[in-house]
């Protein structure tokens, strides 16, 4: 299959040049969104193995779309020299490493800046470019920086917990990436003068679980971890259907009372403890061990879909908990047109997720699948002017590798 090397023109983020250099997870995700929002992306791999995600068998398909790839040795002298005119037109330069690798090695924001005066440099890493070095240097992966600052304490049983997945952490600092990134760069073009971004992992979950963490800070309350269930509501969070688990999330005056009502407890609705205008069951009421007990029992009888159709009706947040093959099944993800096929570079046909979210006027697009190792590295030394002798010299060299 022969794909194409030359980025078409869409997307909102159309005509926006991003560099970067990272492996796996959250940093990547930050420019495959970029990408499929129109920015032409350039993926540095090492030339040894590659990017890490390459182990894997699909997921790689799906986050790699719409990419450069150039393999290169960016540490070497000769590596660090062509990083840095891939930088000189470049709008963005992302990177994720331990705190301080990239200044160590002499590539500092000021010799980023020297050749791009307005470039955006973004430093990804556990703990952060400065702060204590033995925290700063340690290697970071998606479970230690949820353990680190607390967000994997507030989840799980009472008895131990537990990591959000499908590595949530690596995910939610996606999108911090991909946020502070722009909004840089908005500025940068306002003023010409490019910024540096220090974005520590475990910081921005310190920002994503501050909902109970200010309890603590304010008052010195830590809550429970709650398992499936809220921290301190009743009829908050999943429950055992005859056919599967349904989420709800009761909250409001008409909602307590037609919850009540259907678990067999209407009659403590408008009593001192659950006044008429009561809006929120709370944990700390007395009755709050039998409502949970009524509404396990309720839920336990009946069907999933039923349950959740007729909570609906009554304006009370009801929903299926959705496997794999609800998912795929479901009218109203079809309708969005939520699925996608496209060809991979070998000519296999690869089932995935559409570009998201959607701009109306400036649509994103899928118009390249995942290339090989170092697939671009040739046509982009070409365009920086290296001759077919020079990018044959370096590949033998080892300061790139060929595709």
């Amino acid at each position: 299959m022969t794909i194409e090397t030359e980025k078409p023109s869409f997307g909102v983020l159309d005509g926006v040049k991003v560099v970067y250099s990272a492996v796996e997870l959250a940093a990547p995700k930050a420019c495959d969104l970029m990408a499929d929002w129109g920015a032409d992306v350039t993926w540095l791999e090492n030339t040894g193995a590659g990017d890490t995600i390459r182990d894997t068998a699909w997921i790689k398909q799906a986050e790699r779309r719409n990419q450069r790839s150039v393999s290169l040795n960016y540490f070497s002298e000769e590596g660090k020299e062509i990083l840095f005119k891939m930088i000189e037109d470049a709008d963005i330069f992302i990177e994720a490493s331990k705190g301080g690798t990239y200044a160590k090695k002499g590539v500092t924001d000021e010799a980023l800046w020297e050749r791009n005066p307005k470039l955006v440099i973004v430093h990804v890493s556990g703990f952060g470019q400065e702060g204590d070095p033995a925290m700063v240097s340690r290697a970071a992966y998606d479970l230690t920086v949820m353990a680190y600052s607390g967000y994997m304490a507030q989840n799980g049983t009472q008895e131990q917990p537990m990591n959000p997945g499908p590595y949530a952490g690596d995910y939610f600092n996606t999108l911090m990436i991909a946020s502070s990134t722009l909004a840089a760069l908005y500025r940068a073009q306002k003023t010409g003068k490019g910024e540096s971004i220090d974005l520590a992992m475990f910081e921005t979950l310190l920002s994503i679980g501050q909902y109970y963490l200010v309890d603590y800070l304010n008052a010195g309350i830590v809550w429970p971890r709650p398992g499936a269930r809220n921290q301190n509501l009743c009829a908050i969070g999943e429950y055992k259907c005859s056919d599967g688990f349904i989420g709800l999330c009761v909250y409001g005056v008409d909602q307590n009372r037609y919850l009540l009502e259907c678990i067999g407890l209407g009659y403590l609705w408008g009593t001192e403890n659950i006044p008429e205008d009561c809006s929120a069951l709370w944990l700390s009421n007395p009755h709050a061990a039998e409502i949970e007990a009524c509404l396990e029992a309720y839920c336990a009888t009946r069907k999933r879909r039923d349950i959740e159709a007729d909570f609906a009706a009554h304006r009370i947040a009801a929903q299926i908990v959705m496997e794999f093959p609800d998912l795929v099944a479901d009218e109203h993800c079809k309708a969005r047109n939520v699925w996608v096929d496209w060809q991979t570079e070998d000519g296999d046909t690869f089932k995935g997720l559409n570009v998201f979210p959607r701009f109306k006027n400036n649509p994103g697009r899928i118009w390249r699948p995942m290339p090989r190792q170092g697939q671009d590295t040739a046509d982009v030394l070409s365009k920086l002017g290296y001759s077919d002798e020079q990018v044959t010299a370096l590949s033998e060299n080892g300061t790139v590798k060929l595709g």
